[in-house]
C-alpha cells in the first residue's frame, strides 16, 4: 500500500490524502515502478482536479503531471539502461507509438494518447508505474526541482521555440516571463542567442534568468517593444496566458514574425485582425508539450538552467499547494516533496 492524493469527484474540496491506496503493479514486462521524489504543481493539475478537463480516468483519480523519482523495480524486459536506484524523470505523454503522429516523431500529439495524470493516475503519490519508454535517466548533478520541471514547465516552451524556429539575434518577447513556462522560455531564448524581452513585474530576478529587457508596465507593452526594437517589433512572441494579453502580443509581432501560443490561463476566445495577419505575414503557431527527443535534449543541455522556487509543500498539504497557484504574491514554482 502507499499514500496518495486522490479524488472521486471534481472539486479541490474532494481531494484528500489516503494512506492505504493500492501500490501500482508492473502489469507489463517493460513497466518501471518509480518511487516519487518531487512533483511539480502545475495549472494542468488544477484543471484535472476542478473538472475542467472532462476525460479523467480512472476515477477515483490521482493527479500529478510533473514527476521525478528513483527507480524502485523494473519489469523482466527492461534493458540494462535502467536499474533500481537510478534517478529519473517521467515523460508525461501517453502514446501508442503506432499512429502517423507517433511514427513521425510527434508522440505528444498521438491520435490515441493523452497525459499521465489525466488519462492515467499521476504522480501525487509515493509510487507510480509507467512504461520504460516514458522514463529518462537524469544526471547526478541535476537537482530534483529542475528535473520535476522538465516534463511540462521546461518541455513546453522548448518545443514552442523550436516550432517558431527562433534564430540568433532575433527579438523574443515572452509574456508571463516569471511564470512556470515563462522563466524557462526566457533562459532558453537567451541560450539560443536571441535578444530576450521579458514581460514581468519581477524585474530583478528575471534579468538574472537571461532577460535583456524587462517590461513591467502592462499598459505600455507595445510602445516599449517598439522602442526596444527601434520599430522592428518582435520576431517571435510567446503568449502562454491567453486572452488578457492577446491584443498586446499580436500587436508586438513584427513583419514576417511568429506568434506562438500554448496557454489559456486567462481565457481562450480571442479576436483576430485578419488584415494585420496577412499584411504583416505573421505566422500563428499553436504548440503543445514536446517530443521525447526534445526532453532528452533538455536533459543533456541542462547546464545553467534555473528554477525559482516559491514554496514547497508535503503531500498532506496538497490542497494548499493547488490553491497557491493562484495567489497574487506567488513568485516562482510550487513543488510537492513526496518522499
Amino acid at each position: 500500500m502507499m499514500r496518495a492524493a486522490i479524488f472521486d469527484k471534481p472539486g479541490i474540496e474532494n481531494l484528500r490524502v489516503i494512506d492505504d491506496v493500492e501500490k501500482p503493479k508492473l502489469t507489463n514486462p517493460d513497466d518501471v515502478l518509480i518511487k516519487v521524489k518531487v512533483a511539480g504543481v502545475n495549472p494542468i493539475d488544477n484543471r484535472v482536479i476542478s473538472g475542467s478537463i472532462q476525460t479523467i480516468r480512472p476515477i477515483p483519480h490521482i493527479p500529478g503531471a510533473e514527476i521525478t523519482g528513483i527507480v524502485d523495480e523494473t519489469g523482466n524486459k527492461i534493458n540494462n539502461e535502467l536499474k533500481k536506484g537510478d534517478r529519473v524523470v517521467i515523460y508525461n505523454k501517453v502514446f501508442d507509438g503506432k499512429c502517423d503522429m507517433c511514427l513521425s516523431g510527434l508522440d505528444m500529439i498521438c491520435r490515441n494518447g493523452g497525459l499521465i495524470g489525466v488519462i492515467t493516475n499521476g504522480g501525487f503519490a509515493e509510487y507510480i508505474a509507467v512504461p520504460q519508454r516514458n522514463v529518462f535517466k537524469i544526471p547526478d548533478d541535476m537537482d530534483w526541482d529542475l528535473a520535476a520541471s522538465l516534463p511540462v514547465t521546461g518541455l513546453t516552451p522548448f518545443h514552442a521555440l523550436n516550432e517558431a524556429q527562433l534564430k540568433v539575434n532575433e527579438f523574443l518577447l515572452v509574456f508571463g516571463a516569471s511564470g512556470n513556462t515563462g522563466m524557462i522560455a526566457t533562459q532558453l531564448g537567451k541560450k539560443m542567442g536571441a535578444r530576450v524581452i521579458a514581460v514581468s513585474k519581477e524585474e530583478e530576478w528575471i534579468r538574472d534568468f537571461g532577460a535583456d529587457y524587462v517590461i513591467a508596465d502592462y499598459d505600455k507593452i507595445v510602445e516599449q517593444v517598439r522602442e526596444i526594437t527601434s520599430g522592428k517589433m518582435a520576431d517571435v512572441v510567446i503568449n502562454s496566458l491567453g486572452v488578457n494579453t492577446w491584443d498586446s502580443s499580436f500587436e508586438s509581432v513584427g513583419i514576417n514574425g511568429r506568434l506562438v501560443t500554448f496557454g489559456v490561463l486567462t481565457g481562450a476566445d480571442v479576436k483576430l485582425n485578419v488584415q494585420a495577419l496577412y499584411s504583416k505575414q505573421i505566422k500563428l503557431i499553436g504548440s503543445t508539450g514536446g517530443t521525447r527527443r526534445e526532453l532528452k535534449d533538455l536533459i543533456d543541455n541542462h547546464d545553467n538552467l534555473q528554477i525559482k522556487v516559491w514554496k514547497r509543500f508535503d503531500l498532506d498539504n496538497i490542497q494548499q499547494a493547488i490553491e497557491a497557484l493562484f495567489l497574487n504574491e506567488r513568485s516562482g514554482r510550487i513543488f510537492l516533496d513526496i518522499s
